[in-house]
């Protein structure tokens, strides 16, 4: 018998057993990772961090990494399951939008170091341009297979 996959939610508030928790990789982590003390998060992490950027601001995915590792004094934050629990919490914010929901963890406020949009997120790049655009932000078209960049990106980011 398959076993029933988990919800979303279920996702987010019920992580796999023993997370967060830091781990000590191998020698060769200290070149990856910028260490060998790598955190593996929980997908309530991320979207905690997530409700803290307002209007108006945004966030990256390497600040929201880096002020894990710092609570949590680890070298890093894994690269992997931060943007798997990311997801997680984009779809989530779906889900209570479309139930009707008016507060919702605002995903879309979070870009790529170099500006640009997060194709995985629900609805790929357009339906963050839409978020985007709706709070104000300019967006630049992306080049070839490059994907769209929010203009002046840098000047609005929200210290963690």
């Amino acid at each position: 018998m398959a076993k029933k996959q988990k919800s979303w939610r279920e996702k987010l508030e019920n992580p796999p057993k023993g997370l967060p928790k830091v781990v000590t990789g191998p020698k060769k982590w200290e070149k990856r990772f910028g260490g060998r003390k790598v955190l593996v998060p929980t997908p309530l992490l991320i979207d905690k961090l997530i409700n803290k950027v307002p209007n108006g601001k945004l966030i990256t995915i390497t600040k929201i990494r880096e002020r894990l590792a710092r609570d949590f004094k680890a070298d890093s934050t894994c690269p992997l399951t931060t943007g798997i629990f990311l997801r997680i919490a984009a779809e989530i914010a779906e889900e209570d939008k479309k139930e009707g929901k008016k507060k919702i963890t605002p995903y879309w406020r979070v870009i790529r170091d170099d500006g640009s949009l997060n194709e995985k997120f629900p609805g790929g790049v357009k339906n963050q341009t839409r978020y985007l655009r709706k709070e104000g932000y300019v967006i630049l078209a992306g080049k070839g297979k490059k994907a769209p960049k929010v203009k002046d990106f840098d000047k609005y980011f929200k210290k963690l």
